[in-house]
């Protein structure tokens, strides 16, 4: 079945059950909790946590059990990421005990400050290491482990379907992977194609990655990959309900919440951009909030002009933000409009 129906359908990853096949993908400093909760309240099939650094979490850091919370939706998955085994389990004890119900090994973080530490897709240089560290978080926890990995280093080590078939081998219950290398970064187009190669090696669900942005993309993935899921990533910058959206098309249940313009979206921008402003507190909250807005802005109200952007961009006060906020998308709606009637 590589038809995009299938994306509709449910998916077990071990013994637990995803709603449809239409994941958000993990995101280091985006897929926060308050991203994640619209994702899911959308329709998204499943959510998966921002990347967490298993020593820090292992040591107690604040930052990284804020990541682990479970936030209020039935399926709650945890990446960890890191080199020392020993760490890596312990960090998936407290990630299940705080109720994560999958665990997830990161390694396929291109950034080089995790690949510099030899962890995320510098793993995958050293499949030994890489599978010392995989059957200690299965060691660990009773949850469902997956594992997340490029195509492999570069374009002469594409070992990717070899590390997912040992990693099945270890007890990996699901693996998805992002169709480019690490040395590729984000650069040119995802080789779908080279999934394939994973999907053939193991017996476990396949989900695809990289540059899937519509119903389309995701039908067209299906076929050269054969996959059993899709991951969405940046598709979903500006825009948290587009998993949902192509959920929908596969014929999942509807999208939910999604905003139609004007002073709906002006709405629901500015509670997101509230429930970051509560999630980390004021001064943290306004920087962690402006690549959202950016997002916002860029995708449903590129008219606005450079001073009202960049008050939005730069605002130090929640309440002028929020007034600027809504004059945007409230603008927005009332120049498109005008076009139409002129038209």
């Amino acid at each position: 079945m590589t038809s995009l129906s299938q994306l509709g359908q449910p998916l077990a990853i071990g013994a637990v059950e995803i709603r449809n096949r239409v994941f958000l993908a993990p995101m280091s400093g985006i897929t926060d909790e308050a991203f994640r909760m619209r994702a899911h309240g959308h329709g998204a099939g499943l959510v998966v946590s921002e990347m967490v650094a298993s020593g820090e979490l292992a040591r107690g850091r604040q930052e990284s059990e804020r990541r682990i919370r479970r936030p209020d939706i039935p399926v709650h998955m945890v990446q960890l990421a890191g080199r020392e085994a020993g760490h890596m389990a312990e960090a998936a004890r407290i990630a299940a005990g705080e109720g994560a119900d999958i665990i997830d090994i990161n390694m396929g973080c291109p950034a080089k400050k995790v690949t510099g530490g030899y962890a995320g897709s510098a793993l995958m240089r050293e499949p030994d290491h890489a599978l010392s560290l995989i059957e200690a978080v299965i060691g660990a926890v009773k949850v469902p482990v997956t594992v997340k990995m490029r195509l492999g280093w570069d374009e002469g080590a594409l070992n990717a379907p070899l590390l997912a078939r040992r990693a099945e081998q270890a007890g990996v219950r699901m693996v998805t992977v992002h169709g480019r290398t690490r040395c590729q970064f984000y650069q040119g187009k995802a080789d779908w194609r080279a999934i394939a190669r994973v999907k053939q090696a193991v017996s476990i669900p396949v989900v695809a990655n990289g540059d899937v942005t519509s119903a389309a993309d995701a039908a067209l993935v299906l076929e050269q990959s054969g996959a059993d899921a899709v991951m969405v990533g940046r598709g979903n910058y500006g825009a948290p309900w587009t998993s949902a959206e192509i959920a929908e098309a596969a014929g999942a249940a509807a999208a939910q919440g999604i905003p139609a313009g004007g002073e709906e979206l002006a709405d629901y921008v500015i509670a997101h951009y509230e429930a970051m402003l509560s999630l980390y507190g004021v001064e943290s909250g306004l920087r962690q909030a402006r690549k959202h807005l950016g997002w916002y802005l860029d995708r449903h109200a590129a008219s606005v002009s450079a001073e009202q952007r960049k008050a939005i961009m730069t605002g130090l006060q929640p309440q002028s933000v929020i007034a600027e906020l809504r004059e945007a998308f409230v603008a927005q709606a009332g120049n498109l409009q005008l076009l139409k009637d002129v038209a």
